[in-house]
């Protein structure tokens, strides 16, 4: 069953089309990769999907809701209620630890649960960094203090820009382990990525160029090796 449905969505600027007649659907529980080199349209997708800006044309349908007819405020509430989101650039608050960077998502969804907060950074091998402010951090770190703070809320569908951007090697494996963790729960991961090596490992890689799907492929030896056949 899909979660996520993008039915002839268009965005326009001008004379510029960042995305032009793209259809795409997301089955619950599935990871998916989005590609494309820059200007392809992987940051206006992902805004889109997020909750985080309107198509000009077409339909986003998320777990059946039309996102692209609800208002500001119902978007805020929908992203809130049923996405998490995780940034390349951390987007943590530099005067808050890790664990108060955490409950901050849990503020704006129901009531901030320290022992929650800290449940998800041991999730992702932080407890005994909770109490470290981001300077004190990391990048790995900080990107998996990014990662509790979008699971916190026990979203529908996780988003991630580009998570593994900013990390050396190590981390990126750590980072993706995660993933990996998550998709065996049953989670919903959309990936944008430019690294071949981060798309290779999901469920599913789509490709855009010049705002349309260029490809749409599947890993056939999904969780033991990349082996890509056409879906």
């Amino acid at each position: 069953m899909s979660l996520l449905e993008l039915k002839h969505i268009s965005k326009i600027y001008g004379d510029l089309k960042a995305l032009d007649d793209v259809s795409l659907s997301v089955d619950n529980g599935e990871w998916v990769a989005i590609m494309g080199p820059s200007g392809s349209g992987k940051s206006t997708m992902m805004n889109i999907i997020g909750c985080m800006d309107k198509p000009t044309l077409g339909e986003v349908l998320l777990d059946g809701v039309d996102i692209a007819k609800e208002s500001n405020k119902n978007l805020t509430l929908i992203r809130r209620d049923k996405i998490g989101l995780i940034f390349q650039q951390f987007h943590l608050v530099n005067y808050l630890t890790a664990v108060e960077n955490v409950m901050m998502a849990q503020y704006y969804h129901s009531i901030p649960d320290e022992k929650e907060a800290l449940e998800a950074l041991e999730r992702v091998g932080l407890k005994d960094r909770a109490r470290h402010l981001p300077s004190q951090l990391s990048g790995g770190e900080q990107q998996r203090v990014c990662i509790a703070r979008a699971l916190i809320n026990h979203p529908e569908i996780i988003l991630a820009d580009e998570p593994t951007g900013n990390l050396d090697e190590a981390n990126e494996n750590i980072v993706l382990d995660i993933f990996r963790q998550l998709h065996e729960e049953g989670t919903t991961l959309v990936v944008v990525t430019h690294d071949p090596e981060v798309g290779e490992v999901a469920q599913r890689t789509v490709t855009l160029e010049y705002g349309k799907i260029k490809s749409d492929k599947k890993n056939v030896n999904f969780g033991k090796e990349a082996v890509s056949g056409e879906v």
